[in-house]
């Protein structure tokens, strides 16, 4: 194997931002899609998401959550049922207004003025009111409770500052909603839809989060209560990683959502919603991502492992692609973290060197070649995408197994990079939250000296609101900082509020956010 680097032109160091977009082109994920806002996933991004789609539907369904789908178009008079879910999206809103185009007369077409909409329709930015409606129709009785749905869906939010996986105005992403008997019922889904998420970050994603309740003032439109996991990218920003939302019955009386319950009175039902989306995909980037590119969970990745055959164009290439398929046959019969090792041959013509870059870039989990002086000998040259290089030696740290015992110990081995990329994260985020800070000035002092690149701060606060809370945020926004939640497993507070100066309730994270 060649020692020929073949990184990315821009570090994470010096431009994380564009660093972040070169590894998205490089590792041939997505690209512009001529529509503003909007992005092309090619195969390597969209088997990224289909692989985490599956694992979250496996999960979804284990919760006796089923799947549904509803239309796209919704009414605009739904979103003017709920007053703050209508404010909360209405800059955000694509609004369909006519249904038919005719001919300007000069070669373009333009809508027809007969053909008005009696009434506007939004392109779905989420489904909370076309699918109460239906929540309305379905449930009668205390029998038809609990109420679990969920949707796969686009979804389409006009942004004006996009990002590709980050910031689009349409993504994809998943959406439960669930309606309840009682309060009690309904937060117990809101915390095991959180507890669903943070488990799929963590375990699927090798994403470390911290799990905790949004302050009021960053509530979904129209909820009581609103939960997040939070996961800190490689540059000390927040990415909001997954939401869960207790909608009280605000939903349910917009909607009319009620249920006779067992003594014969009308109830309004207590519903929830969540949602992951496309963003997750961005936040892997962002968390395993390296000056080569691209590093992907073997959970997540749509190839585990990717053999390269060296070619020469020459009769003995048949018997090095004959090798090449007995090991391919022998990875895909092993086992992995409980499902089959996704291993892919390619044959695409090439150098192998300039293909295990290709590989690299795009953070296949485990690379191997094969050439003749391997098949003779009986093994295969490979390395693993988590630990790319010697420390030592600064060279390829790649190892050459014997064929049997390497095929034997893949699951291993595959096993081993997910829990060693999970750590790396885990242990890079713990050492840049700082706590114990006791007064705003500190908070200030460590966002101006510490880089371009700080971490977090925990601080301790008396849960202000109203106008009081106002004032926090503001007093947030000047230093471009943002509240990101309240741990769920943080020690009871036990000092002053470092805006208020009274006594403090709970423990905050505060951080600069995506």
């Amino acid at each position: 194997m060649s020692n020929i680097r073949h990184a990315m032109n821009v570090k994470r160091e010096d431009d994380f931002a564009k660093w972040y977009q070169e590894v998205i082109s490089a590792a041939d994920m997505a690209e512009e899609s001529g529509v503003r806002g909007c992005m092309v996933i090619k195969p390597w991004g969209y088997g990224i998401w289909e692989r985490v789609q599956r694992l979250m539907d496996d999960r979804i369904k284990e919760a006796g959550v089923q799947n549904c789908y509803f239309p796209l178009f919704i009414p605009l008079a739904n979103f003017e049922r709920e007053a703050s879910h209508v404010d909360g999206f209405a800059k955000e809103m694509a609004v369909v207004t006519h249904h038919r185009l005719i001919s300007d007369g000069e070669g373009g077409l333009i809508p027809d003025p007969e053909a008005k909409l009696e009434e506007p329709l939004v392109v779905r930015p989420t489904s909370e009111t076309i699918i109460g409606d239906a929540m309305a129709r379905w449930t009668q009785s205390w029998r038809d409770l609990p109420l679990m749905t969920n949707q796969w869906a686009n979804v389409v939010r006009w942004e004006m500052r996009t990002r590709m996986f980050l910031r689009t105005s349409e993504f994809l992403w998943q959406e439960g909603h669930t309606a309840h008997a009682d309060k009690t019922e309904a937060l117990e889904e809101t915390h095991r839809a959180l507890e669903m998420y943070r488990a799929c970050a963590e375990e699927d994603l090798a994403l470390p989060v911290v799990a905790g309740e949004k302050p009021e003032n960053e509530r979904f439109p129209g909820a009581d209560e609103t939960w997040s996991i939070e996961a800190m990218m490689q540059d000390g920003k927040a990415l909001q990683a997954g939401t869960s939302h207790y909608l009280g019955t605000n939903f349910a009386k917009a909607a009319g959502i009620q249920y006779q319950d067992r003594e014969g009175t009308q109830q309004y039902c207590h519903t929830t919603s969540w949602g992951t989306s496309t963003r997750l995909i961005g936040g892997v980037i962002m968390t395993h991502g390296d000056d080569d590119g691209l590093r992907v969970p073997p959970r997540i990745a749509p190839f585990q492992v990717v053999i390269l055959p060296m070619l020469r164009d020459k009769p003995e290439d048949a018997a090095t692609l004959a090798y090449c398929e007995e090991v391919r046959a022998g990875i895909a019969a092993q086992f992995a973290m409980g499902e089959k090792v996704r291993v892919f041959l390619d044959k695409t013509p090439g150098k192998a060197s300039a293909k295990r870059w290709d590989w690299v870039r795009k953070g296949a989990p485990v690379v191997i070649e094969v050439g003749p002086r391997d098949m003779e000998n009986g093994k295969v040259a490979a390395i693993r995408r988590d630990k790319l290089w010697n420390i030592e030696t600064g060279k390829l740290a790649n190892s050459f197994p014997a064929r049997d015992e390497f095929i034997a110990g893949i699951g291993d081995l595959l096993e081993d990079i997910q829990s060693n990329l999970f750590a790396e994260a885990r242990d890079r985020r713990d050492a840049n939250i700082t706590r114990g800070v006791t007064a705003w000035s500190d908070v200030t002092d460590f966002y101006a000296s510490n880089g371009k690149y700080p971490g977090w701060v925990e601080v301790q606060w008396s849960k202000p609101s109203g106008a009081a809370l106002e004032k926090v945020v503001e007093q947030l926004k000047e230093e471009k900082l943002t509240i990101r939640n309240v741990p769920r497993d943080s020690a009871p507070a036990d000092g002053e509020c470092i805006f208020t100066g009274e006594p403090a309730v709970e423990h905050i994270l505060i951080a600069r956010a995506y």
